[in-house]
């Protein structure tokens, strides 16, 4: 086990064990992705009762403006047990969630209940399989114990792997706390360990211009599949361009450019819609940060590209999504007259794209649109075959549907697993569009209804 983040000062982290646990039952482990890192399992070691060979845990720091406001973070209930090279020479940190209390916990347990570990699982492999990256799950542990939050829960300790743990908020803390230098440090190893092709005297530009380029296609893969992060954070931002930290996040199901799920938020500043200005936002924060290292001017000329790179993403997106291979210049309206009368007539999103794909009939408020789509069709002379391929590359047949999670998660709580077995092995192919998947496909008789998730759990 590798540990290069010990390189940078030692401020920027503490060394430190996992507290034990009482009796630790191994939930679910990923076969798969442990045979691609090449690590056994280890019920020990995924509790956090013992480390590996040539550990040496840490807890990070790291800042983040939380909702708009400048706050100290760290992991509070995490460490990162070291990294993992592969056969093919990929770096991957191993981090244990939920190991207990760490300098960084402010007062909090440093624990982590079953259930939203769970949802962590579920959420993160589900979003690997559909195509964007993320950070991911290697194991659940039940530790044996309570963790105490609104009422008792079963405590849990998540194993998450990821390109790495370097964040927006890492940055900030770097700036904040530190030097000029030890700004530097972290960016010369970022680029080290992310950016490597890197070179030239606009070294420190193009490190943010890569991290531009990486989180436009990932904010527009969340908003072409109806995720919703749901705190949106700069310590939430993933410098590797992941996804990271599924605390409050869902998926759409009626479209709604203003859908929120996070209990927390009530002004809509992590709404659905609001997800690419908040990703420019948080970008924004992290040139500042970097301002020692380059031109104020050309920081601002940086960060605006977002928005080329996004919406090229985007509507190439979308034009998949519609079986579209060429770009004609009225696809824009084509594209924005659909998602109107989605909003419009409350459709669920996923399944408005999944009918489409299946040649199904939308409802009549629909049939002005569907015929100029047909006819759109009809002008890039394609076969159906051919169309209805791309379609189903890009149009996932099941999400992990949030009423379906809450079952899983309650049955969980029960020591029942069967539901959860079900639902993560639907969701291992959710473009296959098999007979088996129909019945998770299916919408609750309250789909309009409220739904609400919670941070800090």
């Amino acid at each position: 086990m590798h540990g290069s983040y010990t390189k940078l000062p030692t401020h920027f982290y503490a060394k430190q064990h996992p507290n034990p646990v009482r009796s630790p039952k191994l939930v679910i482990f990923n076969h798969a992705l442990a045979n691609f890192l090449g690590v056994p399992v280890d019920l020990e070691i995924l509790a956090g009762n013992a480390i590996p060979e040539g550990s040496e845990p840490i807890a990070i720091a790291y800042s983040g403006h939380q909702f708009g406001h400048f706050t100290m973070l760290g992991d509070g209930r995490a460490l990162l047990l070291g990294e993992r090279i592969t056969s093919t020479g990929e770096r991957f940190d191993i981090q244990l969630k939920g190991s207990g209390k760490t300098k960084y916990s402010r007062g909090g347990d440093g624990r982590a209940a079953l259930g939203p570990m769970l949802r962590e699982y579920i959420v993160s492999e589900a979003m690997h399989a559909m195509g964007i990256p993320t950070t991911r799950s290697l194991a659940v542990v039940a530790t044996g114990e309570t963790v105490t939050r609104e009422k008792n829960l079963p405590g849990a300790v998540l194993t998450r792997v990821a390109s790495s743990h370097i964040r927006v908020g890492t940055f900030e803390y770097a700036s904040r706390f530190g030097t000029a230098e030890d700004i530097r440090a972290l960016a010369d190893y970022t680029i080290e360990r992310h950016f490597p092709d890197i070179t030239g005297e606009n070294y420190y530009l193009s490190l943010l211009k890569e991290v531009v380029k990486r989180q436009a296609p990932l904010i527009a893969k969340w908003q072409l599949l109806g995720f919703v992060h749901g705190v949106m954070n700069t310590d939430n931002m993933a410098i590797s361009g992941e996804t990271i930290d599924y605390g409050p996040c869902a998926f759409m199901d009626r479209y709604d450019p203003a859908t929120v799920f996070s209990s927390i938020d009530t002004h809509g500043r992590y709404s659905y819609g609001n997800q690419p200005k908040m990703a420019v936002w948080n970008l924004a924060r992290f040139a500042e940060t970097l301002l020692p290292l380059l031109d104020i001017k050309a920081a601002q000329e940086t960060i605006e590209i977002f928005w080329d790179y996004y919406h090229d993403h985007w509507f190439a997106g979308m034009r998949a999504k519609l079986g579209l291979f060429s770009n004609e210049a009225e696809d824009v309206l084509l594209i924005n007259d659909l998602l109107n009368l989605m909003h419009e007539n409350q459709a669920d999103y996923t399944n408005t794209f999944r009918a489409l794909t299946l040649g199904e009939m939308l409802r009549l408020e629909f049939q002005r649109w569907y015929d100029q789509w047909q006819k759109r069709l009809a002008r890039q002379k394609k076969s159906n075959d051919e169309v209805i391929a791309l379609m189903k590359r890009h149009n996932p047949a099941v999400i992990p549907r949030n009423h379906q999670v809450e079952e899983v998660l309650a049955a969980a709580e029960q020591d029942d697993f069967r539901l959860m077995e079900q639902l993560i092995s639907v969701l291992e192919q959710p473009y296959a569009y098999t007979s088996e998947q129909e019945k998770f496909a299916r919408l609750p008789a309250d789909a309009i209804c409220c739904y609400r998730t919670f941070c800090g759990t």
